[in-house]
């Protein structure tokens, strides 16, 4: 999904605290393939956007080709690549996997991610009996040097209310569904603390190099409505 200026502007008014009145007849639209998107951005909060990117524009605050140059940094080379890189560290790495469960902040900073809303991390394990989901029932702090831009979902009313109430079913929504003898546990991000998932690592992938290990990694694994998904075999013909 292609971030525009306006998406990306969206998501900082958001995230500075603007009020949102999320559309409810979207709450459930998924696409599992894509975004999840729960919610439209409402009319109000559309036109306050504009109105903030023209006045900034216009008292010579902001560049446009700076700002699409920042979008597209947090987009392509941030994106959620830097999570993956981390998960892939720790798969490969036990040492590094305690390091990153024990002081996430310093974990991170060994791969040289790290920076504002990326401060106070703390990583959890999923295992086969726990599986972990993360929120941010205020608002919608997340780790951004580390994970990227936020999906619309993450920020919706619906699930940060109903992650909390149901989180079984909202992970059914989203495509998993747990057994009943694994425990779910939902952490609740805030401005002074945010989580990162480390997925399951997924069977058959034992003999894959760091680097393919990252690829297999997903942002809805590490914010922990999805699972990673094992190798796809190649077909030989």
């Amino acid at each position: 999904m292609t971030t525009t200026r306006r998406d990306f502007l969206t998501a900082a008014v958001t995230a500075a605290g603007a009020a949102v009145t999320p559309d409810l007849s979207h709450a459930h639209d998924h696409d599992h393939g894509h975004d999840h998107d729960h919610q439209v951005v409402p009319s109000d909060l559309t036109l306050r956007v504009k109105a903030l990117e023209s006045l900034l524009t216009e008292k010579g605050l902001v560049d446009r080709a700076a700002l699409d140059a920042l979008i597209d940094t947090y987009e392509h080379k941030i994106g959620p690549r830097n999570g993956a890189r981390v998960v892939a560290r720790a798969w490969a790495d036990p040492a590094y996997k305690q390091r990153l469960l024990t002081n996430a902040d310093a974990a991170i900073a060994e791969i040289g991610y790290g920076g504002l809303q990326g401060e106070h991390m703390v990583a959890v394990e999923n295992t086969s009996n726990v599986h972990n989901m993360v929120v941010c029932t205020l608002c919608s702090c997340y780790p951004w040097p580390v994970l990227g831009l936020p999906p619309v979902w993450y920020k919706s009313a619906p699930y940060r209310s109903r992650a909390v109430i149901d989180p079984r079913g909202v992970l059914r929504e989203f495509g998993l569904e747990l057994s009943g003898d694994v425990e779910v546990r939902v952490w609740d991000s805030t401005a002074e603390l945010r989580y990162l998932v480390l997925p399951e690592r997924p069977a058959g992938s034992e003999h894959l190099s760091e680097e393919q290990l990252a690829a297999l990694v997903t942002r809805d694994a590490m914010v922990g409505v999805a699972k990673v998904m094992p190798p796809q075999k190649e077909v030989t013909s």
